[in-house]
């Protein structure tokens, strides 16, 4: 069972390429500051804009420098199904601890045509796949029934649920089973999450503030809500400002103004506006990151 507070990692560039050193300083600083997992190449680790050599890369990057001391959950998603066999295969290969399978994007299949695509991953590998449900990005939801079946398998272990549904927790513990990992990738709901029974977070905004979302995660775990809610509190702003514009152009930003990394952005995202930056900032002075 996966649990606690995983961050969804920004790949950080520097003149169009990945910027390895960075990278690597990035998730120490991560572990440093007790993270309990990282999440490389997934929606914030601008998996759209990264070659399949470029996200092997990645991939092989983050699983070195974490060097086991917390666990990697490598983005392998794909529209593709074959293309996500092998990235999940690559992940597999590299010593990744679980993959992280985005519902298939922008080809809409059916709930029995995601069922076949998960299972035919599942079938090819043996590493554990956490289901990523974001019917915002990819216009599918993934139905409960669907993730009961899924469960049935070998080696799909839980959900990232993206879907910011918070009665879906309760009703994911009592159609799938409590055995069946609830991780929530939608930071401003995080709270209610976890007090409906959810088992931790893939989060954004822990790029910027490792500290605090862990000591939120934990206090969480240990059922100590009223400490986790003063945190929240700190945090709120930034679970919004982070996603004003397209994410990960806020968090990028933000990194950058704690000098973790360059603020760089592939096309067809952008810098983000100037007002948006103010708001960015305003969002980390009220959580004493700046």
């Amino acid at each position: 069972m996966l649990k606690g507070s995983f961050t969804a990692l920004i790949t950080p560039f520097r003149n169009g390429t990945i910027d390895e050193t960075s990278f690597r300083s990035f998730i120490d600083y991560q572990i440093d500051e007790g993270i309990h997992g990282v999440v490389p190449v997934g929606t914030t680790g601008e998996s759209p804009t990264l070659s399949h050599e470029e996200h092997k890369h990645a991939v092989e990057i983050c699983i070195d420098q974490t060097n086991k001391r917390v666990p990697v959950i490598a983005g392998t998603g794909s529209n593709n199904t074959e293309e996500a066999i092998d990235l999940t295969r690559h992940a597999e290969k590299s010593g990744a601890d679980a993959a992280l399978i985005v519902t298939p994007y922008y080809n809409k299949p059916t709930q029995r045509g995601m069922y076949e695509h998960y299972e035919s991953i599942s079938k090819n590998s043996n590493i554990p796949i956490i289901i990523y449900n974001i019917p915002g990005r990819s216009v599918v939801n993934m139905t409960n029934e669907t993730m009961k079946e899924l469960f049935k398998l070998k080696n799909i272990v839980g959900v990232k649920d993206a879907t910011a549904d918070i009665p879906r927790v309760y009703n994911s513990r009592i159609d799938i089973g409590e055995d069946f990992n609830l991780l929530t990738g939608d930071d401003a709901t995080c709270l209610a999450f976890m007090l409906y029974g959810g088992h931790g977070s893939i989060s954004v905004t822990a790029n910027i503030a490792p500290k605090l979302c862990s000591d939120f995660m934990n206090f969480c775990l240990e059922g100590k809500f009223q400490e986790a809610t003063r945190i929240n509190d700190l945090l709120m702003p930034l679970h919004t400002a982070l996603f004003i514009e397209s994410s990960p152009g806020p968090v990028k930003y933000a990194a950058n103004k704690l000098g973790l990394c360059s603020s760089e952005i592939r096309l067809p995202l952008t810098e983000i506006s100037n007002e948006t930056k103010k708001i960015v900032e305003q969002a980390l002075k009220h959580a004493s990151l700046i």
